[in-house]
Order: C-alpha cells, then structure tokens, then sequence
C-alpha cells in the first residue's frame, strides 16, 4: 500500500497531538477534594475546583517525601510515603500550590468558587 507525499508528515502531527498532556483535562479541573501523589512526582489531578468552604486532602503515595505550599503562604505541609495532609479554602479565588522539594515538576491549582 503506498501512501500520499502529505501522510508521514500529517501522521507525525497526529501522533504529537495524541502523546501531547499538560496535565488539566480538555473538560477543565476536576470537581473533587481529594489530589493522589501518585510514583511520578506529580499530582493527580493537577486542577480542582471546589466550593469555598472545603477541605482539600492530599495523600502521598509516592516512594518519596513531598510536600504541599500553597503559594504566597509559608505554610509548609510536608509528607512522607503513606502520609496525608489537609487545606481548608474559605476564600473564593484561583490558588497554586507546589511540592517544596520539586517545584519543577509538581505544580497544581485550587480553583474555590
């Protein structure tokens, strides 16, 4: 079978596109108050919404220390392997947080509606 001049091109596009993930969801943040660490530095999901009021669990189920700062706090909330830690967010608004040891690859966001 031979195929068109246009198709290892436009076949190489379809396969970046499909391996592509910045990590939130075509349908946007998840609705829940519960982040997994799961073993591959990251959280899971990156982006949740939940109403204002609520409490968020971050629970590490990684091999690895992390922790959670919420940024433009100093409050440091940090995990070992099988521990969890909780936020409550009373206040409406888009909030970022990190993992202190690995703020290159462990980024996430609060949103409180």
């Amino acid at each position: 079978m031979t195929f068109p001049r246009l198709a290892p091109p436009l076949f190489g596009l379809l396969l970046l596109s499909s391996c592509a993930g910045g990590g939130a969801s075509a349908a946007g943040p998840a609705k829940t108050t519960t982040v997994n660490l799961p073993p591959s530095y990251r959280f899971d999901p990156v982006s949740i919404q939940v109403s204002a009021g609520a409490t968020v669990t971050w629970t590490n189920n990684d091999n690895f220390t992390h922790s959670v700062l919420v940024v433009g706090s100093n409050d440091v909330h940090n995990m070992k392997p099988g521990e969890k830690t909780s936020i409550t967010f009373d206040t409406p608004g888009e909030f970022d947080y990190v993992c202190t040891y690995h703020t290159q690859n462990m980024k996430g966001k609060v949103i409180v509606g």
